[in-house]
């Protein structure tokens, strides 16, 4: 039996409800999923790679056949390492698409054997990004239909203390 290996890649800071859609779909399509930060030098982060870290433990704690994890090697690089031919990316919109193509284009150019699997956000999450929610967040509006509640609660942390 062949195991299809799969890589969310993504700054998650913070994970949204949003983030969690991609990767429930991502488990009824792969055997494995691997949940990975990627810290990105040019986005300036709210939380701590360790403080996203538990906060994916905890909103995927009921989810089985996924993998959580922090590198700082380029995608392709862990997918080699984990075995993964596949790596996952959600789609909002237009702006979206156009960002993703150009890394699916750098990523094969890097590694032939790397698919890109596109999923498209569900209308629901559209307008939800990791930035919209922390803005929101920062002027303390309710952000806890958008993002689990650990989240929720490390947010009102940040910005009410």
């Amino acid at each position: 039996m062949i195991m299809i290996k799969a890589v969310y890649a993504g700054t998650f800071d913070p994970i949204t409800n949003g983030h969690l859609d991609m990767i429930k779909r991502a488990l009824a399509l792969f055997d494995e999923v691997h949940v990975v930060i990627f810290d990105n030098p040019v986005k300036a982060t709210l939380f701590s790679i360790d403080e996203r870290l538990a906060m994916i433990h905890e909103a995927t704690k009921d989810l089985q056949h996924i993998i959580i994890a922090a590198s700082d090697k380029l995608a392709v690089e862990y997918c080699e390492e984990v075995g993964a031919k596949v790596l996952v990316r959600g789609i909002r919109a237009t702006n979206d698409y156009h960002y993703e193509s150009m890394m699916a284009y750098s990523n094969k150019f890097l590694d032939e054997n790397i698919e890109e699997v596109f999923l498209m956000t569900r209308l629901d999450y559209t307008f939800v990004s990791s930035s919209a929610i922390k803005e929101i967040a920062s002027h303390h509006r309710d952000v806890s239909t958008l993002v689990p509640d650990c989240v929720n609660k490390a947010l009102k942390e940040k910005y009410h203390s």
